[in-house]
């Protein structure tokens, strides 16, 4: 790990390109994650776009460990909520409390006030509770007592959730879905990456040396220049007729809405920044589509058993590239 202080590293960071940032904060990020490059790339990519990111999986493949890698890598403010069933609205948006000195009620900000906010084992917590994530993931602003609070800048939710078959779980509304970007999920390491944690430190000992290696301006400088990447009319015309496919296909309930196709704009963009390019092109599209779409389609019954991923490249393999 990098021995210079967390200021002297940030301001090198700020002076380099965008492309070298962000190669070096996924390098740092695989040092902690290991074998698991595209799931690091596509989180990295989720917050870029400004996005959310659900990371759904088996407990113990290492979810919490990226959220919380993510946020020591790239110098995040980061709070951390265990969803389980008796949790409140308030244990996350925050309480007014009686001052005896000032006679009054003051507003105590809850976890949800942070830079990443890790929602985990979201699905543990009922509907009542999840809710209170909805006003803050769409407007980036809390309402409470009255008054409208706003939200950090670079805030970031990563809701973790366990398999729907597991037992204690709520599932997620399609509304709350769909305030998710992306899902992902992490899977089982393969066999040199296993045998790696097997032998090594365990990563969250690990986590403990690592330091900031960006400042959040720098962040933001990067959310900034993704905006800007080129979208061509034959790629808009590429990402229509994909929402369009989706709503005309026999083996989906309905299909997506616009805001799909915002996400996967979005989200299309900040993959290109990552790969180093200007523009967006098909591949660029169709490497963040499973993610962007997989959790807001649903299927027939025909077709429950092999929903998912699989569908979604399918659907891609069905639509032409311009």
């Amino acid at each position: 790990m990098n021995s210079k202080p967390q200021h002297e590293i940030a301001a090198e960071m700020a002076t380099v390109p965008t492309a070298k940032v962000l190669r070096t904060a996924i390098d740092r990020i695989n040092e902690i994650i290991l074998g698991k490059d595209r799931s690091v790339r596509l989180a990295l990519c989720c917050l870029i776009a400004r996005g959310h990111l659900l990371i759904e999986d088996i407990p113990g493949v290492g979810k919490t460990t990226l959220a919380q890698t993510l946020a020591a890598v790239l110098g995040l403010d980061f709070k951390r909520i265990q969803f389980t069933s008796d949790l409140l609205p308030a244990d996350i948006i925050g309480v007014s409390i009686f001052d005896t000195e000032r006679n009054t009620f003051r507003f105590h900000r809850g976890p949800i006030f942070s830079s990443l906010l890790l929602a985990d084992e979201i699905n543990r917590a009922t509907p009542k509770a999840q809710s209170a994530l909805l006003e803050a993931m769409q407007e980036r602003q809390v309402s409470a007592e009255g008054v409208t609070l706003p939200l950090p800048e670079l805030f970031f939710v990563i809701g973790t959730q366990n398999p729907q078959h597991q037992i204690g779980t709520f599932p997620l509304p399609e509304s709350q879905l769909d305030r998710f970007l992306m899902r992902i999920g992490i899977g089982y390491p393969d066999h040199d990456a296993e045998r790696k944690l097997l032998e090594g430190v365990d990563r969250r000992t690990l986590l403990n040396s690592v330091e900031p290696l960006l400042e959040e301006s720098t962040l933001r400088r990067v959310q900034r220049k993704a905006e800007v990447i080129r979208l061509s009319p034959a790629l808009l015309d590429y990402i229509q007729a994909l929402l369009h496919a989706t709503r005309s296909a026999p083996w989906l309930v309905h299909g997506l809405s616009p805001r799909a196709g915002l996400a996967l704009s979005h989200a299309a963009r900040a993959w290109a920044l990552l790969e180093d390019r200007d523009t967006v092109l098909p591949e660029d599209v169709q490497a963040v589509a499973p993610a962007v779409f997989g959790h807001r389609l649903q299927y027939t019954e025909d077709t429950a058993t092999d929903a998912g991923l699989g569908l979604v490249d399918r659907l891609i393999r069905s639509v032409p590239i311009p």
